[in-house]
């Protein structure tokens, strides 16, 4: 068998906010950018990935979901637990300090963790926490 990650979802409440903290903090190239306003698909992922994606994406976009629902998503998101990544780099620190220079939300400065892995975390403008830690 032979499965990849093609692409993850990530919520977004301001297109163009999320465009540039993926596209000029975190370095990601834009592959995809679909839509109008506040419905637009924007796919992103880092360059040298070119089969890896991210989808920021209009979380109240799917005619399914009920009034109740698009509250709930959208306090979900105004308080950071709706959507995560865990993203990976070879210099923990110096990525911190280059995405906290980008006027990222930190959550979480570099940190040993207890289970073996160094990280940080910081957040999108939608709110998405992203984890970053160190590959070994």
């Amino acid at each position: 068998m032979d499965i990849t990650i093609h692409a993850s979802f990530l919520p977004h409440d301001d297109p163009d906010a999320s465009l540039a903290f993926y596209r000029d903090t975190l370095g990601f190239e834009v592959r995809n950018d679909v839509g109008t306003g506040k419905m637009r698909w924007i796919t992103v992922g880092p360059v040298d990935q070119p089969g890896t994606n991210i989808v920021l994406a209009p979380p109240a976009a799917d005619p399914g979901i009920t009034d109740d629902e698009r509250r709930t998503i959208a306090e979900m998101m105004a308080k950071g637990t709706y959507g995560w990544i865990l993203l990976a780099t070879k210099d923990v620190d110096s990525t911190f300090e280059q995405v906290q220079a980008g006027s990222a939300e930190v959550v979480q400065e570099p940190t040993d963790q207890p289970y073996g892995v160094r990280d940080c975390a910081f957040r999108d403008p939608a709110g998405n926490l992203i984890r970053i830690q160190e590959k070994r």
